[in-house]
């Protein structure tokens, strides 16, 4: 599992809930339940690490929980 902070919420407008990680910009994945979400956005995290690595793109380290004014 990925270190990386997470975002869950359910969209009215697509009727699944959606993840985000803010740490990896466009990184997000979608499911019929949550645990879906979750489980799902593991391998896109997994598939963005990839493709940075493969064009030469930082990776950045997980900060864990960020904080917002």
């Amino acid at each position: 599992m990925h270190k990386y902070e997470r975002i869950i919420y359910w969209s009215e407008a697509d009727k699944k809930f959606i993840v985000e990680v803010p740490e990896l910009a466009g990184c997000m994945a979608d499911g019929k339940t949550a645990v879906e979400a979750l489980e799902n956005v593991e391998t896109i995290i997994s598939e963005w690490i990839e493709t940075a690595k493969e064009l030469g793109r930082e990776i950045p380290q997980p900060k864990g929980k960020l904080m917002y004014a």
